[in-house]
């Protein structure tokens, strides 16, 4: 008796493989070493609740946008914190030394806990009330500092209001516009602004 195999086809809709395929980006940049959450973090899922309106606003106006500015100050789920241009977190690195001129975060850190970087060695801030500064990164451009020490974002953080580095292996935290680390723990659901 011969047997025939039927092969049924499904369609992917264009926005499921895109979706799938930004799932994979955030898996890769995050799973740099086994344990889940990567040498240098990931593993949880970013918040998509960001508050924030097109033009760079957060919604409840404590936000603020404007041609150049590096870094500005918002209210978010772990008080008010420092912002890059766009609204995304700034974290510190606790690997990093205070006044050393340097960044220890190279390589696959890097490309995980991108650098703030400034068109000037004098950069435009709004909010923050820490000393702000610049040193050459690692990847040869200015990197911004506050207090003596290189900022990041981290590229789990999908939108402005996420805060999902927030502690991530003990050594990232967000940054206060005094220049102190956050140290309370992230919120477990609403990390937006």
């Amino acid at each position: 008796m011969r047997r025939t195999q039927t092969t049924s086809v499904t369609t992917v809709p264009t926005w499921a493989v895109a979706a799938t395929l930004a799932t994979t980006l955030v898996g890769v940049l995050a799973g740099c070493s086994g344990g889940g959450r990567g040498l240098y973090g990931g593993g949880s899922s970013p918040s998509t609740d960001s508050g924030a309106t097109s033009d760079g606003e957060t919604g409840d106006g404590t936000g603020s946008s404007g041609a150049g500015r590096v870094l500005g100050t918002a209210d978010s789920s772990l008080g008010t914190i420092v912002v890059d241009g766009q609204g995304m977190t700034v974290y510190y690195y606790d690997k990093d030394t205070k006044g050393s001129g340097a960044s220890a975060c190279e390589g696959e850190c890097a490309a995980a806990w991108p650098a703030v970087h400034a068109a000037s060695a004098d950069p435009e801030v709004d909010g923050v009330t820490a000393e702000v500064g610049t040193i050459t990164g690692v990847d040869g451009e200015l990197q911004v500092t506050i207090d003596g020490r290189p900022v990041y974002t981290y590229a789990a953080d999908t939108g402005p209001g996420d805060v999902t580095g927030q502690g991530v292996n003990g050594v990232w935290y967000v940054v206060a516009p005094d220049g102190s680390e956050i140290m309370d723990a992230a919120p477990a659901t609403g990390s937006g602004y």
